[in-house]
């Protein structure tokens, strides 16, 4: 049977600083997120199964991003953990949602991150393809599976 992709697009606002950073960045600083998941697979074969001809009901895929990815990020601030425990505690006064992570939260980490979350949620014969994150309008960053065996 051949295999086929299959494509989803979210939408998330979450703020960042870039840790150290030596520009703009190292500010607290938001965007509006947009990120497109691909995952592959082979169509279900079962005439009269609901799920006939599917890879995966896109509304799991939705399930699945919205659980692990969307809802945790939306509307926090990520921060990465080599803040001072100061800084830390003064912006868990000032904001209720705070993802703290362990590296730069940069969109080329962040989506690394996204891509190593979501597969560990994927149903059996379904692969995550790619993460497509885009931090504006015109700049992005990708994860390929086929770059990272």
């Amino acid at each position: 049977m051949p295999k086929i992709r299959i494509t989803k697009r979210f939408h998330f606002e979450m703020a960042h600083t870039l840790y150290e950073y030596d520009g703009l960045c190292r500010n607290i600083h938001g965007h509006s997120y947009n990120l497109e998941v691909t995952i592959s697979g082979e169509p279900l074969n079962e005439p009269g199964h609901p799920k006939d001809g599917m890879v995966l009901d896109f509304s799991e895929l939705k399930n699945i991003v919205k659980t692990q990815i969307i809802n945790r990020f939306d509307h926090a601030l990520m921060v990465n953990m080599m803040v001072s425990h100061q800084q830390l505690e003064l912006l868990k006064q000032i904001n209720e949602r705070i993802f703290i992570v362990d590296f730069q939260p940069t969109s080329e980490n962040i989506a690394i991150y996204i891509s190593e979350m979501l597969q560990q949620h994927l149903p059996a014969g379904v692969n995550l393809f790619s993460i497509r994150l885009y931090e504006t309008e015109t700049s992005f960053a990708e994860w390929f599976a086929s770059d990272n065996q």
